[in-house]
């Protein structure tokens, strides 16, 4: 109740009620929600490029990540190794409502994921009446490094988590008689895209939760420092699993950058502890 009994009303300057941050709470929810919801229509209406360009876009040959790390395996002496060759791909679907729900699903998300920002932007517009002046500037800082973190996350996971998880995938045979087949369904393939999309623009907010943390004094640098030989280990099993191939430079394309956010958190750590000048 800190922070209602603290703010204020912006245009007044007089103290508000317990019932008044709910209606200005509710106002800011509408605002962020309509921006979802519109960019959730215009994907909707630009289904044909959604779907067919972005969505589609990691089971054709040409897909920029393909090219890319096939012509970064020739440059650096490995060959083919980091070529991967995309089998040709027919999504079935198994129900009448089956692509109507993906659809609405898929543009559901491109307005959440086109929206990040003005929710931010609107949840700070809601705690900003209870804040000091001098934690304003800060408060802005995070709402621009939040947006840019998840939309790296967000990239992270289209251009090189989900196309070489789902090659991998999609080839794995449990024995090589071939009596089992992979037959993707439409709804598996949009279920894993989005999961991974949405699950790597998350992780990519690491730093952003490593900074609350320790301003909490739940976590200290030197905690992360400590188990940093822990972290390295899961990071290049994580990349070991979702990496189609067993050489090791493919492995390193996806282990470097999850390594180089761990050490950016320790840094912003860190950072937050000489800021603050926190005791922990």
């Amino acid at each position: 109740m800190a922070f209602f009994a603290s703010s204020k009303n912006p245009e007044t300057g007089a103290e508000m009620s317990f019932l008044q941050h709910l209606e200005e709470l509710r106002w800011h929810l509408v605002r962020s929600a309509a921006v979802v919801v519109a960019f959730g229509i215009a994907a909707f209406c630009l289904n044909d490029f959604i779907f067919d360009t972005v969505i589609f876009g990691p089971l054709k040959q040409d897909f920029i990540s393909y090219q890319t790390l096939c012509s970064l395996g020739h440059k650096i002496g490995a060959g083919d190794v980091m070529c991967i060759i995309v089998r040709p791909a027919h999504l079935q679907t198994l129900s009448a409502s089956e692509q109507f729900f993906n659809h609405m699903w898929i543009s559901l998300m491109c307005g959440l994921i086109l929206g990040f920002p003005v929710v931010l932007w609107e949840l700070w517009k809601f705690i900003r009446p209870a804040l000091k002046n001098q934690e304003v500037g800060p408060v802005k800082i995070f709402v621009v490094i939040a947006s840019f973190l998840f939309l790296i996350g967000v990239f992270f996971g289209y251009f090189l988590l989900f196309p070489m998880s789902y090659n991998f995938l999609v080839n794995y045979q449990v024995s090589s008689s071939g009596i089992v087949q992979t037959q993707n369904t439409f709804d598996d393939y949009v279920s894993l895209i989005s999961t991974m999309v949405l699950v790597s623009g998350i992780i990519f907010e690491m730093p952003v939760l490593v900074y609350f943390l320790t301003r909490m004094t739940l976590l200290t640098p030197q905690f992360m420092r400590k188990y940093r030989k822990h972290a390295v280990v899961i990071i290049l099993i994580v990349a070991a699993v979702i990496t189609p191939s067993p050489d090791v430079t493919s492995q390193m394309v996806v282990a470097i950058p999850m390594y180089l956010l761990y050490e950016l958190s320790v840094f912003v750590s860190a950072w937050v502890i000489k800021k603050h000048k926190l005791n922990v």
